[in-house]
């Protein structure tokens, strides 16, 4: 872990890659961003032993997944799952989320900026994901790093009887000047 993936900021909250020991505290605050019916295509977390798989099989694939946490607790998460197809091995998903409290402060921007340099290092060229139109802030942020536009999935999701459309975005390393 290079000493910038596991810095503190001036209020404590460390970014540092998910471990074994970060599982019970990811799977609550998945929980918590999933409940709030906004931002995931999850509307509550999946069983705690479905999570610990996915965890410990994102580690032993070196996948990158980094946490934000404060005072040894996850307040949020950013990971790139890379593609199982062989063909679109150089290809990954996106995902992250920020306890409420969280948000606002930049935190998302220093996960997802640790967590893209990783992708890159690991042999990533593209990164995808999806986004609820009416993100906005989502939308900025994954803008500012480097991600553009490519399509509208219309009717995306559906949640509590209301579609919501989700605008697909990627980032591809050697057109934001790293190669």
């Amino acid at each position: 872990m290079d000493a910038a993936a596991a810095a503190s900021d001036t209020l404590g909250i460390r970014i540092e890659p998910i471990a074994a020991v970060h599982i019970d505290s990811f799977h609550r605050t998945l929980d918590v961003v999933a409940r709030e019916k906004k931002y995931l295509s999850m509307l509550e977390a999946t069983p705690l032993p479905q999570t610990r798989e996915f965890v410990m099989g994102m580690i032993a694939k070196g996948n990158p997944q980094f946490v934000a946490t404060a005072e040894g607790e996850v307040v949020g998460w950013c990971d790139i799952s890379r593609h199982f197809f062989p063909s679109r091995a150089h290809r990954g998903r996106l995902g992250m989320g920020v306890l409420p409290a969280y948000r606002g402060r930049g935190l998302g921007r220093r996960l997802i900026e640790t967590t893209l340099k990783a992708a890159q290092e690991a042999g990533f060229v593209r990164v995808e994901l999806d986004v609820y139109e009416d993100n906005a802030g989502a939308i900025a942020l994954y803008e500012k790093v480097g991600f553009a536009p490519e399509g509208i999935v219309r009717r995306a999701a559906c949640i509590d009887g209301r579609f919501i459309d989700a605008i697909s975005m990627a980032l591809l390393f050697d057109e934001r000047g790293f190669s």
